[in-house]
């Protein structure tokens, strides 16, 4: 059972959203404000957060930029405006996905299953610990070390390393890391790979501006190393 904290003020799309999930055997946890989901999360310690950008008091942003400063739970971004920087805002700020409404509760569903699944890397016994440059990348653990430190990645973020670094040097376009690392099935949204490319490279790169390690291709995609 996915425990999935609902950080949602109207109270119709609240319900709608929580019936649909628990009748696929979902447990919900409800709050409408942002400062209520932050008191959530830290008592209950959901599996995924289903965030809505327009709430009162603290914005759906600051709530996904503080629950990012002490916690990489997935994020999925519930919300109404589809404008392409509100898409982009919401995404660097740190979400997994970005789900416009209304939608139906099994896309829902197969976005956060999608979500949850991302960590999920098998690892052969002479790829569970490669180094690429300053970076330590343990497939077994599924973390990343830079210098030795730990790196605080979001899900998202860690998988789409762990399928870079898995084919260094390999190419591969913004529709083939989004069906294969977000699994959307669909010609889709390359905001997301995008997004999360940028938030990755501030992570890993010591110059984001000038990567050495995740490499734009112009005009197709993007390519871990050389290094």
């Amino acid at each position: 059972m996915t425990r999935v904290l609902v950080i949602e003020d109207d109270p119709a799309v609240r319900r709608g959203v929580s019936l649909g999930l628990r009748h696929r055997g979902h447990e919900t946890l409800l709050v409408s404000t942002g400062e209520e989901g932050l008191a959530e999360l830290v008592a209950s310690a959901p599996d995924i957060v289903l965030l809505d950008l327009m709430l009162p008091g603290m914005s759906g942003l600051e709530t996904c930029r503080r629950i990012r400063a002490f916690s990489q739970v997935p994020i999925v971004i519930l919300s109404a405006r589809d404008d392409d920087v509100d898409v982009v805002v919401g995404l660097e700020a740190g979400a997994d996905d970005y789900v416009i409404k209304p939608a139906s509760s099994e896309v829902i569903e197969a976005r956060m299953r999608a979500v949850l699944r991302r960590t999920a890397q098998p690892a052969s016994a002479d790829q569970a610990r490669t180094t690429h440059g300053d970076l330590l990348v343990d497939r077994v653990a599924l973390r990343v070390l830079k210098h030795g430190e730990q790196l605080a990645l979001a899900p998202t973020e860690l998988k789409l390393l762990l399928f870079l670094t898995a084919a260094p040097e390999q190419t591969f376009s913004r529709q083939q890391l989004l069906e294969l690392v977000w699994e959307h099935s669909f010609h889709g949204d390359y905001r997301l790979v995008d997004a999360c490319v940028m938030r990755l490279r501030a992570k890993i790169e010591n110059d984001p501006r000038n990567p050495r390690y995740i490499q734009t291709v112009r005009g197709f995609g993007y390519r871990f190393g050389p290094l």
